[in-house]
């Protein structure tokens, strides 16, 4: 069943700035405030395992650092190869001074 967790403080993750949070079911989320805007997904490329987190962000797009894969944060799309599958994203919200999202 999904439901919105707690994942960390806002003000820990300042403008343009990324996170990565393990939840309590230990799933480890990539969390990037683009200009405000709370973003979360799955900080593991499907193509060869590599974490996301270390990898450029351009706009709305994150580029794997081991391969050059890149995805959409906004949905988790795949956008070039040679990553062939989407990775989870997470719906987000604030909720007073934190930040929540909706997992599994």
């Amino acid at each position: 069943m999904s439901q919105w967790q707690d994942l960390c403080a806002l003000d820990e993750l300042k403008h343009n700035a990324r996170k990565v949070i393990t939840t309590t079911n230990g799933l480890e989320l990539l969390l990037v405030n683009i200009e405000g805007e709370i973003l979360a997904v799955e900080n593991l490329c499907p193509h060869d395992n590599g974490q996301l987190h270390e990898g450029p962000i351009e706009g709305t797009d994150i580029i794997c650092p081991r391969h050059g894969a890149r995805f959409c944060l906004r949905t988790g799309e795949v956008l070039a190869p040679p990553a062939t599958e989407d990775i989870d994203n997470f719906p987000t919200r604030v909720n007073g001074d934190r930040i929540e999202a909706f997992l599994p």
